[in-house]
């Protein structure tokens, strides 16, 4: 991660990334006027839209529950119902209804069950613009990034604050560039792509990063491609992964008036107009985490599995196998859109679906729908022995009918395939293009089209890995020399000292932390709470843990569930500041809503393994000797033991993380906004 340093010399500003332009745009109460958004800042932001989804009836409760009365920006919110749409019971039909309700007494656009999938209605309907910044409470907010906007995932918390105040805050994410060179062989889509970068760089080399796209090969890309990539990057591991905005941006919204009409709220040719005038090349010397090449014309068809993204197997070998296939799928928001309709139709047309196989379709929207009937390509799908189901995530989450049974293999085209997600736990889940789930359909087993439909073109190699490179930069290369001495708030301290307490594992998820069995036990008391803090991971944590510790972890700590006990029990045994060398997201950001500040300081922990040997379980709680000086303002530790003194560098914390410490997270810093 990037690190931003207190200096008294003021040098030439490096220009910035795509993702901190954008973050500028959206940011509010930054220091300063010509303050300039970094990688590492956390700042307040004021996204363009947030969209909720079937989970928008938890976030009216918390809304709710912090004493909101109206919404802040009324249009700023889009509700869209797309997860359960297969559930007509009274129970969920009443909810539906509710929370349709709900919108039109506060004025919020809302889209009912069969409209379609939230992220397809967001882009379709120009809530996702290109240059904004869009988010959702709901991890696949990443697709946005296809058409140049700014979409990452936010919890429910924070989305009730948007409701509430217009902002939640941001810490701004290390940035890697993803230089795509090349053109796709013929037989090549985006979802190839992005199964080849999760399954070959599988080693969390963009967790938790942003993405930026670019190069020759991501210009040579469609919108639908785009989409289709940018959507992926969350099973990456990415928070965030966005195309440049270009000619074929641009052109894509000119057909998108002519069938909105340019009367259209957010489409139109003023919003068109004003976007040519925004769009600014990204400069060279913009400074990037990491860099990374791919090869598109190297790429042949790839499959993902099965049950993980991180293993990717070039078609040709899977077909080799003759892997049997079950189940099939055309559908959810990463490739169930008209062009991949065609694709599906394309190989279909004139064949039937295998009878042991059972082909599940569903659209991205009504308009995908609509438009496919008339291009004749449904028709060609369902002819075949597609089996139809309404637009909406179905089985891809694991709803409603068409769901893996035990020892089944399914094929599909969407976006996540780990174990039990479609099903059974027992089944087998593989990821493809549509062309290739609609060939595995028509044969029984796991087969490129070029099986069932003559081609012309071919990839290099059927069976050959893509090329690509990676390259990290020095700490040197990429700190931004330009950075401020950031003022403490009153009620935040300016420093912190401990000493630092070292949980040497890598992964410690959040059972290990409040183990599972007393998640949905509502009544346990904070003191309590605090004794069961990491009784998973070290029984013995409590009795070591001092006042003013500074506990620190391996890399991906917090991952797992959104349990929100994980980070809570941990303030309520007096932890006051937690690092890591790296955080899950959706920690940090449970943690912080919650008064508990956490940083990335992957210098400390790769020091503290190296003294005592290495990470991995068993190794417990460790008293490490370290006292530590915290400057929160200057983004920096000095670290003492006996005459030894060393001083590590970590993210300066801002305004917009110092007002949720002081006043103990976020809900409250909605009251005091809705107070004033």
């Amino acid at each position: 991660m990037l690190r931003r340093f207190a200096t008294a010399a003021r040098t030439a500003p490096a220009p910035q990334t795509l993702v901190e332009r954008i973050a500028q745009k959206h940011a509010r109460e930054l220091p300063f006027a010509d303050y300039l958004v970094r990688q590492g800042d956390f700042v307040s932001i004021e996204p363009h839209h947030v969209m909720t989804h079937d989970n928008t009836g938890a976030v009216m409760s918390k809304f709710k529950a912090i004493g909101a009365r109206r919404f802040k920006t009324p249009s700023q919110a889009v509700f869209t119902l797309d997860h359960d749409v297969q559930n007509t019971s009274e129970k969920n039909l009443a909810k539906y209804a509710g929370i349709g309700a709900f919108a039109a007494q506060h004025g919020v656009d809302f889209y009912p069950a069969g409209t379609g999938i939230g992220h397809q209605t967001m882009v379709e309907q120009g809530y996702a613009w290109p240059l904004t910044m869009a988010v959702a409470s709901d991890s696949h907010s990443n697709m946005y990034g296809g058409v140049g906007c700014l979409g990452t995932p936010i919890v429910r918390t924070d989305a009730a604050a948007i409701w509430a105040t217009g902002r939640t805050w941001w810490q701004v994410p290390p940035v890697a560039s993803v230089e795509l060179t090349g053109k796709l062989p013929p037989n090549c889509t985006g979802k190839d792509v992005i199964v080849a970068l999760c399954g070959l760089l599988n080693k969390d080399e963009v967790l938790n990063h942003a993405i930026e796209f670019s190069g020759s090969g991501a210009a040579s890309l469609t919108i639908d491609e785009r989409l289709t990539i940018a959507n992926m990057t969350t099973e990456w591991g990415a928070l965030a992964g966005i195309f440049p905005v270009d000619s074929t941006t641009l052109e894509y919204y000119e057909n998108r008036i002519k069938i909105v009409g340019d009367k259209h709220p957010r489409i139109n040719t003023g919003a068109l107009r004003q976007l040519e005038r925004e769009v600014v090349p990204i400069h060279q010397d913009a400074k990037y985490a990491k860099r990374i090449t791919f090869d598109l014309s190297s790429l042949s068809p790839h499959v993902s599995g099965p049950n993980s993204v991180k293993i990717a197997t070039p078609l040709g070998q899977l077909e080799a196998q003759d892997i049997k296939i079950h189940k099939a799928y055309l559908l959810s928001c990463v490739n169930s859109r008209q062009s991949d309709i065609k694709a599906a139709a394309e190989v279909m047309k004139g064949h039937k679906v295998a009878p042991d196989v059972e082909f599940y379709i569903a659209p991205a929207s009504k308009e995908v729908q609509r438009d496919a009937e008339l291009a004749g390509d449904w028709g060609i799908l369902v002819e075949a022995g597609a089996r139809v189901l309404p637009a909406g995530c179905g089985p891809c989450i694991g709803l409603g009918a068409g769901l893996l049974k035990d020892g089944e293999n399914g094929i599909s085209a969407t976006n996540r395939n780990f174990k039990g997600r479609m099903g059974s736990r027992s089944a087998q889940a593989y990821l493809a293009s549509p062309a290739v789930v609609a060939a595995s359909a028509i044969t029984g087993k796991i087969s490129s089209p070029d099986s069932v439909v003559g081609r012309t073109g071919k990839s290099a190699s059927p069976t050959a890995s893509p090329k690509f490179s990676v390259s990290i930069p020095k700490p040197s290369q990429v700190s931004e020399a330009t950075a401020v001495l950031q003022p403490t708030i009153a009620g935040f301290p300016a420093t912190h000292s401990g000493e630092l307490l070292f949980l040497p594992a890598d992964n410690l998820d959040t059972d290990g932390i409040y183990p599972g069995a007393f998640t949905y036990q509502d009544d346990i008391p904070p003191a309590e709470m605090a004794k069961i803090a990491m009784r998973n991971y070290d029984p013995t944590f409590g009795t070591q843990l001092r006042p003013n510790d500074v506990v620190v972890g391996g890399f991906n700590f917090g991952t797992g569930s959104s349990r929100e006990q994980a980070a809570t029990c941990l303030l309520y045994a007096g932890v006051r500041l937690i690092l890591a060398g790296s955080l899950s997201e959706t920690y940090k950001r449970n943690a912080i809503n919650n008064g508990l500040l956490c940083l990335e300081a992957p210098e400390i922990v790769e020091m503290l393994t190296a003294e005592v040997g290495g990470r991995g379980p068993g190794k417990g709680t460790l008293r490490t000797g370290w006292k530590c000086e915290v400057e929160f303002g200057a983004g920096r530790i000095t670290l003492t033991k006996g005459d030894v003194v060393k001083t590590f560098s970590v993210p300066v914390v801002g305004k917009a993380a110092q007002e949720l410490i002081v006043v103990g997270g976020l809900e409250n810093w909605v009251k005091t906004q809705i107070a004033e």
